[in-house]
């Protein structure tokens, strides 16, 4: 079994004499995506502060592929590490590729590498070069300098990126474009991944395990299923009521439901989708989509997709009833 990219053990932090961080360990191998949950105040921008000494610990270690950080200036540790903030931080009077370039050039890469690296990730953040390489930060819109913020994290391939509530100060539309985009991004499905966010939905769709903070103390440290399906005490049961079942739709798989289907699963999804994916397929379906498309002699009929797949609205949301009261049943045991 390969070791741990990261490793944090007994982490504390005190702040005039009130505990911000108290005694929190985890370990995150490589390629895993973890989110930093909790109400404000619960000291989850803290401790991701303290993976790249931003903050210093008062107690505890972290290791980053078994060296421990304290033993690495602060400025190297912190290279080898893609960090994305809330505000974003882009440099005013640097055009978009020159702040894209900013961690590649301080590292010494050759100037042709560093321009292709910066088309690269403009390209795959939907950032035109063309028309976005030479403009300057202020002539961006929120989602725009948020994902030049992102290909800038990435810039000089680190394997590790930290993102301190990057979707936090964007409208719901761009910050659902952006969190689908950052799912689907080939790049960050290599990297070992810390993100906070307060928003529920959000670590649900994003993340791997999940470690649940109040006041500075781990409540829980899991999966999405376990945090829903297998809450460790009260307050993580309460932490999740107002959004169960938005969160039940993204946790469950159909996977989890076919043994609840009158037939099999339709081989034109994959038992990895959510229900709340089939949902939207299946929906998108019946609908038509809303383009000029849809009126076109060669689209398909509207239901076209439902009968490839061979399921049904009625039969999903009902396989999804049965395999709610069977997790419900199996935590009661």
């Amino acid at each position: 079994m390969s070791p741990p990219l990261i490793s944090a053990r007994h982490l504390g932090k005190r702040y005039a004499g009130r505990a911000v961080v108290q005694d929190v360990s985890f370990e995150l191998a490589a390629g895993e995506t973890l989110v930093l949950l909790g109400p404000s105040g619960c000291g989850k921008t803290t401790l991701l502060k303290l993976l790249n000494r931003l903050l210093e610990p008062d107690t505890g270690t972290i290791e980053v592929l078994g060296q421990d950080v304290r033993t690495l200036a602060p400025e190297k540790l912190r290279r080898g590490m893609g960090y994305v903030i809330q505000q974003v931080g882009l440099l005013p009077h640097y055009t978009v590729a020159e702040n894209v370039a900013v961690v590649p050039r301080l590292l010494g890469h050759a100037p042709a590498a560093i321009a292709e690296r910066t088309h690269e990730l403009l390209n795959r953040l939907h950032l035109p070069p063309a028309r976005f390489a030479g403009q300057y930060p202020h002539q961006l819109s929120g989602g725009q300098q948020q994902r030049v913020g992102l290909a800038r994290a990435l810039a000089a391939d680190p394997p590790i990126i930290l993102l301190d509530e990057p979707f936090g100060a964007l409208d719901p539309v761009t910050r659902t474009a952006i969190r689908r985009d950052f799912r689907e991004l080939e790049e960050l499905l290599r990297k070992t991944v810390v993100l906070v966010t307060h928003d529920v939905v959000e670590a649900f769709e994003l993340a791997d395990r999940i470690l649940l903070l109040d006041a500075g103390q781990v409540q829980q440290l899991g999966t999405p299923h376990e945090l829903l399906f297998r809450p460790a005490n009260d307050f993580v049961r309460r932490f999740f009521a107002h959004e169960r079942l938005a969160l039940q739709l993204r946790t469950l798989r159909l996977a989890d439901l076919e043994p609840f289907l009158p037939g099999p699963a339709p081989a034109a999804l994959p038992l990895t989708m959510s229900v709340q994916q089939a949902l939207e397929y299946l929906t998108d379906s019946v609908e038509g989509p809303a383009t000029a498309d849809a009126a076109s002699p060669t689209a398909p009929a509207p239901a076209g997709r439902a009968a490839l797949a061979g399921l049904t609205l009625p039969h999903l949301m009902a396989a999804f009833g049965r395999a709610l009261q069977h997790e419900e049943a199996a935590w009661k045991l």
